[in-house]
């Protein structure tokens, strides 16, 4: 059997790209790098010959500000990079169920694809299930998504009416950047168990499957919302 040659890129490869694409597209990732890579071993280094200590302490002062600023330098790198890259999707249609899919860890489910769409104006509206509860986000003008964001409100409240309700909006009139959206999630206020999570989630996957079997365990329907965790 023929073996396959092809080899995933290695993480310095990988990085190096980044730091290409990052480099092009912003004039200050660069100077930003090189400020946080350098500030951290001219300040150990001046303390070192500030407390005069021997010239063992000041090699390792100096070897602990290279591994500072090589720490910083890469989180800059991350930062700058991740602001390109959500400033290349945002406000393209399917912007939010990418960063759902690739941002959103931990005990949540959520799909790329959206539970409401309008085909003419490609505005949609997501859905994610989490221990805050469901949590609708509408992607369009306000007044354009707001009949689609209705319509997944009462499917919601009509198959897990005790669960809350969060909605969050994200387009061109809302104050609420994509690049803060899984953060903003994230700090709702916990209300449902694991358990109770897995369960909301298959009853709203059975949203227009009504040949599927109702989930097994916790009904949704008896989930109280505001209970201490």
């Amino acid at each position: 059997m023929a073996r396959d040659t092809e080899k995933e890129p290695g993480r310095l490869k990988t990085m190096w790209s980044i730091f290409k694409m990052t480099r092009e597209h912003d004039k200050l990732a660069l100077p930003l790098m090189l400020l946080a890579f350098f500030g951290p071993i001219i300040v150990v280094t001046v303390l070192a010959i500030v407390f005069r200590q021997d010239v063992l302490f000041l090699i390792l002062w100096i070897v602990s500000g290279v591994l500072i600023g090589l720490m910083l330098m890469m989180m800059t790198l991350t930062w700058r990079a991740e602001k390109i890259a959500f400033a290349q999707i945002e406000g393209r249609p399917g912007a939010v169920g990418s960063v759902l899919k690739s941002g959103l860890r931990g005990n949540w489910t959520t799909s790329e694809m959206p539970v409401g769409v309008n085909p003419k104006t490609q505005d949609a509206v997501y859905r994610a299930v989490g221990k805050p509860g469901v949590v609708l986000i509408a992607e369009g003008p306000q007044q354009r998504v707001a009949r689609i964001l209705s319509e997944e409100q009462r499917k919601v409240k009509r198959i897990v009416p005790n669960v809350p309700i969060h909605v969050i909006e994200i387009g061109p009139d809302s104050p609420l950047e994509l690049r803060k959206l899984t953060k903003t999630m994230r700090r709702l206020k916990r209300t449902l168990a694991r358990a109770e999570v897995m369960a909301v989630s298959n009853r709203l996957t059975s949203l227009g499957q009504s040949s599927l079997p109702i989930p097994k365990g916790i009904d949704p329907r008896r989930v109280r919302p505001g209970r201490p965790r």
